[in-house]
């Protein structure tokens, strides 16, 4: 195993680990429970971590983790073909209707 990401926002490493597990990259948090801890424990022991199960998945997970950071920072709103709502770039789906985002 092999630490690839580290936040001490849950959300964030949620997101993170979810993301690898849609490529097929293996991926557990460890410390989850430890971020309330943080004060009474030294901060830098309570970061949420995310690690993959396979070492080999770790760079390939590493450049997903990043990629999906700048496209984040960087993707327009689009506009569902099926009923015309609006969203944001880092949906995939139509909230409203369902539909998928044309590639």
């Amino acid at each position: 195993m092999r630490r690839v990401f580290g936040s001490f926002d849950l959300l964030a490493a949620h997101h993170a680990r979810n993301l690898l597990q849609t490529e097929g990259i293996g991926a557990l948090l460890k410390n989850e429970i430890l971020s309330s801890g943080a004060g009474e424990i030294p901060p830098a022991e309570c970061q949420i971590e995310v690690w993959v199960l396979d070492d080999d998945d770790a760079v390939r997970a590493e450049f997903l983790l990043r990629a999906g950071t700048a496209l984040a920072r960087t993707a327009a709103a689009w506009r569902c073909g099926g009923c015309g709502e609006s969203l944001d770039p880092q949906f995939t789906q139509c909230w409203q209707c369902g539909q998928l985002r044309a590639a």
